[in-house]
């Protein structure tokens, strides 16, 4: 049974005994750790000629640990390694034999960080340990084993784009920001299920927001992020898609900025996009689309920017207007015949797919009465998803 411990090395003398590679990673490791290395050895890998270490060319002499706090010993020859090792022990020096753990007197594990926090997981079995490290540090970065991290330089604010919906679209860095909070502020776009692992003690705020009804206010959202944040606490903005996609990211960053807050914002993918490609629709397409736009389908669309056949046109926020979108597009030259897509609640298991074109879509999407959160597409783009082998799965 071993003792972990974990040494604090910088400005501390360590001799490393031994020049090939596997003493070139233990000296990079020390050095990182702001270790003052010596390095014995007759012949040398060429890259320790880059590291700030002192290189002793020649063989291992009685007398070399002397001031020593830790000595690595990683040489091809066991007869050196063990004189090194008994060395060591008549000084009270604690070594790490590279060729045989069981001998060491101390045992170098295998470690990595992630998000500040180091993972060390020491064996007698080196590969064992560095499978049982590499398996948690996989889940550490995929939030999958949250961890909490609290900040001791006062608060601060992450805006989260937490993705279209589904909560395994969320990146790793919305996982792990939203796992370290001690407030989360979420809107109904939100993937709320990720909400469900969290700590009893954080504070979850509604500021659900839908075409007509405001739970809360956007002054009222800033108000109650800086307040939090002031208070000291770690603050999670949680937003459905992209904060900087008709998300009013730009106004809560301004806010923390005005209250001298720190603020970070986490991109998410975007439902723009992301929805169409629920639907198997590809938003641009050799032949069909070199392009799109995306447009707030709460105000009337710029005519010059939608006539081109070749742009995909994708709305967001505009089912409420549907038709007087499509009649838009028919204003502005697009062919009555134009295909024409409504996703709803895409990459939730809710999804629902209409289409049809121009001219009948808002009679379409009424009969099936279908509602926000909806984007909407019109383009040729439309017609690959029935082509294609390959749709998207929401559930």
């Amino acid at each position: 049974m071993t003792y972990p411990l974990s040494l604090q090395l910088a400005g501390r003398t360590v001799v490393v005994v031994g020049g090939g590679t596997v003493a070139l990673r233990r000296v990079t490791a020390l050095v990182a750790a702001g270790a003052q290395v010596i390095v014995i050895a007759p012949e040398f890998e060429p890259t320790f000629s880059e590291l700030e270490v002192t290189c002793v060319h020649r063989t291992y002499r009685h007398g070399d640990l002397d001031g020593a706090w830790l000595v690595q010993i990683a040489t091809n020859d066991p007869e050196v390694n063990a004189a090194v090792a008994r060395d060591a022990e008549r000084a009270r020096i604690w070594s790490v034999r590279a060729d045989d753990a069981r001998a060491s007197a101390a045992l170098t594990p295998a470690s990595t960080t992630v998000a500040e926090v180091t993972v060390a997981v020491t064996s007698t079995d080196p590969r064992r340990s560095v499978a049982v490290r590499d398996a948690v540090a996989a889940q550490l970065r995929s939030g999958d084993l949250p961890i909490k991290a609290r900040r001791p330089h006062g608060g601060q604010v992450v805006l989260v784009g937490a993705g279209p919906g589904d909560p395994d679209l969320m990146t790793i860095r919305a996982r792990r920001e939203l796992n370290a909070a001690d407030v989360v502020v979420y809107d109904r776009l939100a993937p709320l299920d990720a909400l469900l692992s969290l700590d009893d003690d954080v504070e979850l705020i509604d500021a659900s927001k839908s075409p007509g009804h405001h739970a809360m206010t956007q002054d009222q959202i800033n108000d109650v992020i800086v307040d939090r944040a002031l208070a000291g606490k770690a603050v999670v903005r949680l937003k459905g898609g992209d904060p900087f996609v008709f998300g009013r990211g730009g106004e809560e960053v301004a806010a923390c900025t005005a209250a001298g807050i720190p603020c970070q914002v986490v991109p998410g993918v975007s439902s723009v996009i992301a929805a169409a490609t629920a639907a198997g629709i590809p938003v641009t397409h050799r032949g069909l689309a070199n392009g799109f736009a995306v447009f707030n389908g709460q105000v009337d669309l710029p005519l010059g920017a939608i006539a081109d056949p070749l742009v995909t046109v994708v709305i967001v926020m505009g089912m409420s207007r549907l038709g007087i979108l499509a009649n838009q597009l028919l204003a502005a030259g697009r062919d009555r015949h134009t295909p024409a897509a409504v996703i709803e609640r895409a990459w939730t298991p809710a999804q629902r797919l209409v289409t049809g074109t121009l001219d009948d879509i808002h009679e379409r999407a009424s009969a099936e009465h279908v509602s926000n959160p909806a984007v909407i597409v019109f383009g040729d783009v439309v017609n690959v998803a029935a082509m294609s082998a390959l749709v998207a799965v929401a559930n």
